[in-house]
């Protein structure tokens, strides 16, 4: 699949701190392209960099196969951001908002233009309205009508649904899915709100303290053959040495705190179970993880026992 973002081996130190380390990714083109990873770990940091806000202490980023470096003017024509909440002017109406940024970015839409891209971020009602007058979520929609405002392909958001109300969230939601579907724009978008990652990213990065995780496809990370099986017993260690002379000692993956994981196709379990019911195991929990959120705990975790049985 053609990327349209490329990084290569990013990284960006603030005196001692490394807010990013070696960092490399692709985001496909037509793609949602979910950002993850825990606060401090290097996501604005990174979106900053994309941006041309932070130089990178090394690396490469490139747009459609463009150096950014050497091409920014050229290559942010074709490219729409809201970094954190959007800077609007609330005695203007919406309408008068998207005009007067229209002009600051060079561009003299008709009035049927812009009431054409209110009404796709479900605004064109409230055109006329006072921007103070608007919740939160109407506010971060308008950002995003703004940042399409000169129909880019690629849409960067960081935090979008940041402080938003449920219902503001479920907006945001169905329009980013709407633009990656409708109007075919690729979208890059960080959120620490995983669930709603879960559903809408085609692909996902995760990073944490600066370096890549994992990076695949949402299909492929969520693969039931990949299903992560996490059991607590009141005998961990003689639970642990059954385990490692049978048939499941391929699917065993780590211990963390008083757990342990293994990883196995989910059809698989109810034969895992039997053989720990057989083998007289004192079971106290068995929890198959096949989350978003699981997978993400699973991979950041810091907190794992000095007791590795294998990495993931």
């Amino acid at each position: 699949m053609e990327s349209v973002i490329q990084v290569q081996n990013l990284s960006k130190q603030f005196g001692e701190i490394s807010a990013v380390k070696n960092l490399s990714f692709n985001v496909p083109k037509g793609s949602i392209y979910g950002f993850l990873g825990q606060n401090g770990a290097g996501k604005s940091t990174t979106i900053r960099m994309l941006l041309s806000l932070v130089k990178p202490t090394e690396g490469s980023i490139h747009f459609f196969g463009i150096p950014l470096q050497h091409h920014k003017k050229e290559i942010f024509k074709n490219v729409g951001a809201i970094i954190e909440k959007p800077d609007l002017y609330g005695y203007l109406s919406a309408y008068e908002n998207l005009k007067m940024f229209a002009k600051l970015n060079g561009i003299h839409p008709t009035h049927v233009q812009l009431m054409n891209q209110l009404e796709q971020v479900g605004l064109a009602e409230r055109a006329k309205s006072s921007v103070k007058t608007f919740s939160q979520g109407m506010k971060q929609r308008l950002g995003i009508g703004i940042a399409l405002i000169h129909n880019p392909s690629i849409i960067i958001l960081d935090e979008p649904t940041n402080g938003l109300d449920p219902q503001g969230i479920a907006d945001i939601r169905k329009l980013i899915i709407q633009l990656s579907k409708e109007a075919q724009k690729t979208i890059l978008l960080s959120s620490h709100l995983l669930s709603e990652i879960e559903q809408m990213a085609t692909h996902i990065l995760i990073i944490d303290k600066g370096k890549k995780i994992i990076e695949d496809s949402a299909k492929a990370l969520f693969n039931p053959a990949e299903t992560i099986v996490e059991i607590a017993t009141a005998d961990n260690a003689h639970t642990l040495s059954l385990l490692q002379n049978s048939k499941w000692q391929s699917a065993i993956q780590f211990n963390r705190g008083p757990n342990i994981f293994l990883k196995m196709h989910y059809n698989e379990i109810p034969a895992f179970n039997r053989d720990l019911f057989q083998w007289q195991v004192p079971l106290m929990m068995l929890q198959p993880r096949h989350s978003l959120e699981d997978y993400f705990l699973q991979v950041t975790a810091n907190n794992f026992s000095d007791e590795i049985i294998k990495n993931i």
